[in-house]
């Protein structure tokens, strides 16, 4: 009897093929080549590739493949474009970054590509175990890039926290993983969602509820959920800057991105109620807290680690606005808004991270809220462009952060949670206080007497990555249409 070989459409995980070869390629030419510089922007020239096959699937019918445990629809599509513009934005800032510090080598670029494809096998995954798969290669590789800074013991400091505490989400997550399949023997997660349709007298199984809270338990570790957020901020600001703004953005979306899948497929009908009002839950103090210790900070980079934990508040109401199986029309409005919201925090939150590498010079220099006084009068550029983002994280229009946040809460409204989006404005609210602070600080205040400013160096490629996450933050947020259209072809099935 011949040997069947199961019917493998490698072109629907095309663009994760080519970041893994990309590098492997970097990783042999690493050895090859003195010039580590060099690496970067063959790795940064390797992604713009990759985002060829993106802009192809995009239109592409959703396409399972590899036994039913990854597909290539719209919402993996939408999440690679994510993750790819996140990893090329933090290489054009570690090029000049790494380089000013002795730290220019080709396995910080080789982590940053590795730790793509686990984000973006995470957003494809339809299987438990490979979402952890995709988790682990994502989580390791981060891991070095935290310590990467083998001078500063804030970095060490920063590698171990998170390689510590994100060994127990991992094992969180992993429990989670073995209840579930011990209660519905699957871990693929449309075979979960139709075991418990086939047999309702099972809806009410405990031990599905506790893998399902075990789950939530994991990735509120990996986003930074309140209670689950302590390693955050000492993680953030210890590691790498360049490095910061990946881990800010890449991570937390892909966080995201593994949670809706699950959430809306394997338990859109079941269990609803229960992880709804954990979700909300989640969000409110994660909201409050994130904002409530971001006000108490003086140190810039310190600071936007706290925004981060507020941002993944916000995202999380969102989630909780994720309809029941069935309701499509709410679905679409939930998941493109976590999506919207997702897209243009990459952009901003990597501009924000991009300001903070250029007037940064060693260590912790140049990080604290003091070091902002007077900018727009030393460099009126980076001062403006830092304005923007800081109107933008607020949720202030015209610029993107305000759209996110609009869709967001529009979707909770709708999904009869106003209370929690009520919450979310009052937050955003509060959030003004410390991102104004900077704004302040910039144009409000003025240099001591005696004291000289010194001059900011303006390298080219983070000025490309300032100049790029400004214009998004502008333009789509004053013609943001063409961005929404976008989000709305980012659904799963």
């Amino acid at each position: 009897m011949p040997i069947e070989f199961p019917i493998l459409n490698f072109f629907a995980l095309s663009p994760i093929i080519v970041v893994i070869v990309l590098a492997l390629i970097v990783m042999v030419v690493d050895m090859l080549s003195q010039d580590k510089t060099a690496l970067g922007y063959l790795s940064a020239l390797g992604l713009l590739g990759a985002l060829i096959p993106c802009v192809t699937l995009l239109n592409q019918t959703k396409s399972p493949t590899f036994q039913n445990m990854v597909v290539s629809d719209g919402y993996a599509v939408v999440f690679y474009i994510i993750f790819i513009i996140a990893a090329l934005l933090s290489i054009l800032i570690a090029l000049t970054y790494l380089e000013e510090r002795g730290m220019q080598q080709g396995e910080y670029y080789i982590l940053i590509l590795l730790s793509t494809c686990g984000m973006m096998l995470m957003a494809a995954s339809t299987d438990l175990i490979v979402t952890f798969l995709g988790l682990e290669i994502m989580s390791i590789a981060l891991y070095v890039l935290a310590g990467f800074n083998r001078r500063l013991i804030s970095s060490g400091e920063a590698g171990l926290k998170y390689f510590l505490l994100g060994a127990f989400a991992s094992a969180f997550f992993l429990y989670g993983v073995a209840f579930i399949y011990g209660a519905t023997g699957s871990t693929n997660i449309h075979d979960i969602g139709t075991w418990f349709t086939d047999n309702p007298s099972y809806q009410s199984n405990p031990i599905a509820l506790v893998g399902l809270a075990l789950l939530i338990i994991g990735f509120a570790f990996k986003v930074a959920a309140v209670p689950f957020h302590w390693w955050t901020p000492d993680v953030y600001h210890g590691a790498p800057t360049s490095a910061t703004a990946f881990m800010a953005v890449g991570a937390k979306a892909a966080g995201f991105a593994a949670l809706v899948r699950i959430l809306s497929i394997s338990f859109g009908g079941v269990f609803t109620v229960q992880w709804q009002v954990a979700i909300s839950l989640l969000a409110v103090i994660t909201m409050t807290g994130g904002n409530i210790a971001a006000l108490a900070q003086k140190d810039v980079k310190r600071m936007l680690a706290y925004s981060s934990i507020a941002h993944a508040g916000y995202l999380l109401v969102g989630v909780a606005a994720l309809p029941p199986t069935g309701d499509e029309l709410y679905r679409v409005q939930a998941v493109s808004g976590l999506l919207l919201y997702l897209m243009s925090y990459t952009f901003i939150n990597i501009g924000a991270f991009a300001v903070v590498a250029l007037l940064e010079k060693r260590g912790e220099i140049g990080t604290k809220l003091s070091d902002y006084t007077a900018l727009s009068t030393r460099q009126p550029f980076i001062a403006f462009v830092m304005l923007l983002f800081m109107f933008s994280l607020t949720g202030i229009p015209p610029f993107i952060g305000f759209w996110g946040k609009w869709y967001v809460f529009w979707a909770a409204v709708d999904a009869q949670l106003s209370w929690l989006a009520a919450i979310g404005m009052i937050n955003s609210a509060i959030s003004a206080f410390y991102y104004l602070s900077v704004v302040v600080q910039m144009y409000m205040r003025t240099e001591p007497a005696g004291d000289e400013a010194v001059p900011i160096a303006l390298p080219a490629p983070i000025v490309v990555t300032v100049a790029v996450t400004a214009m998004f933050t502008l333009l789509f947020g004053l013609w943001p249409t063409p961005l929404i259209d976008l989000m709305s072809l980012g659904m799963f099935g």
